[in-house]
């Protein structure tokens, strides 16, 4: 993944892509790699960085849904647990198997949700992670040992996916421009072109340098999430609006917090949720919330009351209770829910995707979850084919390992996430290149070298939130290391005091949105 390389495909006015994708999320980059797989010539273009918004800010899950069942929606269920498999399947050095534990407080609750997760099994069929089963009190304690024994009567253990979610992101991306497609982070796309109210291309700005380019295409798909109703409206400006955005907030906690290589599922908080408590890179990470939002922001910030929602509920089902002073890192998200209706609480509305498309051939997706983005990228291409009258193609990408792709890899290792390209890592020729800069967490200057070089790395925010989690583990420890990270960049990249300054000022101010004051 070379920038300056990929920016000179746009120098040439002669050449007309088959399909640009506007957003680089998950849902953009899944489109970006089926496209690209199937032959397409694919441009995908994203205003910030890859997975800068809510595909980076997740509970880093790859499931079925056990909400979605209590809810009553079993087709989602059934595509979102096909697709988990597939993720496990294609990307085993990024998805694993990770363990739930529902605690039970009445005589009821085991025998009710038991039976509940055995249909969930049964739903994922061949691709299922583990058979569920129900604990005794006993066993429920030893699973997790934090959790609140009064009134305790048994527990019931079921199984869904783990992943890092900006890491998946990065390894689609990768994956995209193996299979042939163009890619550009920082690029922001200021207007639609059309030719007989037909649109036929975009304008779009490289917020790095500020020039403007006119790229033609035969399909434009709109892929920018929470954004996509400001898209919607350069096609059509009386366009009524298509996204209800809901806030997902989450805590991070030391792991002592959860004192167990098990989740928990609280299947039910106050506001009628769940509530799931998760180890993560020797954290727990605590969420979320279901907040509906007007403001659409680039970094959303955590309400005050979302904080306390969650500390309260976990509270009541923890033994050590965690409080303000205990959260490392808080960060927020906003969900791209597809409703029209403003009567339905974000809660209730399915977290099914929709292709919609304009009379002016604009394609947009809304809604959708990470873990169905390769369907919704599959229904998405197979869309695009009949809007730009291209031959049919079929969808590859059940079966397409994911960049990276490495069987039984070793968790233990911090590297494990980029798979194949862990030993490339461990042999770049930096001073202490494999040492790492925090005792808190792992990150070391071969990994930053490696962002800058092969994964279009621009900026320290680039590198501290999503090619590495630092900012999402421990916000003030990144804060710290900060500046060494900076000096490793600013030699490698030829910048200037100046530039290092700017940057480190910049880092600071989106920090903050991390960090309780």
């Amino acid at each position: 993944m070379n920038r300056n390389l990929n920016i000179k495909k746009l120098s040439n006015k002669e050449t007309h892509w088959d399909i640009i994708i506007i957003g680089g999320g998950a849902s953009g980059l899944g489109a970006a790699v089926d496209s690209a797989s199937r032959g397409f010539k694919t441009l995908l273009v994203e205003k910030s960085d890859f997975s800068k918004g809510t595909s980076s800010r997740s509970t880093k899950l790859v499931h079925g849904g056990v909400r979605y069942m209590q809810n009553g929606d079993i087709s989602l269920v059934i595509e979102a647990l096909k697709e988990r498999g597939l993720l496990k399947k294609n990307a085993p050095h990024l998805v694993k198997n990770m363990s739930f534990v529902i605690p039970s407080y009445n005589w009821w609750s085991n025998p009710f949700y038991g039976i509940g997760l055995k249909i969930y099994d049964m739903m994922a069929g061949k691709l299922g992670l583990g058979k569920s089963t129900i604990l005794s009190k006993e066993e429920t304690i030893k699973l997790i040992p934090n959790v609140k024994k009064k009134d305790l009567v048994g527990g019931v253990i079921y199984h869904d996916g783990q992943f890092d979610d900006s890491r998946m992101a990065i390894s689609l991306a990768i994956t995209a421009e193996k299979n042939g497609a163009t890619l550009l982070n920082y690029f922001e796309v200021k207007n639609l072109t059309k030719t007989n109210n037909i649109i036929d291309g975009i304008i779009v700005k490289d917020k790095i340098t500020n020039k403007v380019y006119e790229i033609k295409g035969k399909v434009v798909i709109n892929a920018t999430g929470v954004f996509s109703d400001e898209i919607m409206k350069m096609d059509y400006p009386q366009k009524k609006k298509m996204i209800k955005p809901s806030q997902g907030v989450h805590l991070v906690l030391d792991q002592k917090f959860l004192n167990s290589h098990h989740a928990i599922l609280i299947p039910h908080t106050s506001d009628g949720r769940v509530l799931f408590a998760v180890p993560w890179n020797n954290y727990a990470i605590l969420g979320t919330t279901d907040t509906p939002l007007n403001e659409i922001k680039d970094e959303p910030v955590p309400l005050k009351e979302e904080i306390k929602f969650i500390l309260k509920n976990a509270q009541t089902f923890m033994k050590k209770k965690p409080s303000f002073s205990d959260i490392k890192s808080v960060f927020a998200g906003l969900r791209p829910l597809a409703a029209e209706s403003n009567q339905k609480s974000t809660k209730e509305i399915s977290r099914h995707h929709k292709i919609s498309v304009s009379e002016s051939g604009l394609l947009s997706i809304l809604g959708g979850k990470w873990t169905t983005y390769r369907k919704i990228a599959e229904d998405a291409i197979n869309t695009s084919i009949s809007i730009g009258g291209f031959n049919e193609r079929k969808c590859i990408t059940e079966n397409l390992q994911i960049h990276g792709y490495q069987e039984n890899p070793n968790w233990k290792d911090p590297l494990h996430v980029y798979g194949s390209d862990a030993n490339l890592i461990k042999e770049l020729k930096m001073d202490k290149g494999n040492i790492s800069l925090s005792e808190k967490f792992y990150i070391t200057p071969n990994q930053i070298i490696w962002s800058l070089k092969n994964e279009m790395a621009i900026k320290l925010e680039d590198i501290l939130a999503r090619r590495t989690r630092c900012l999402f583990l421990d916000a003030k420890e990144t804060v710290k290391i900060a500046p060494k990270v900076l000096r490793i960049m600013k030699v490698f990249l030829k910048k200037n005091v100046d530039w290092e300054k700017k940057e480190f000022s910049n880092f600071i101010e989106i920090s903050k949105n991390y960090i309780l004051s």
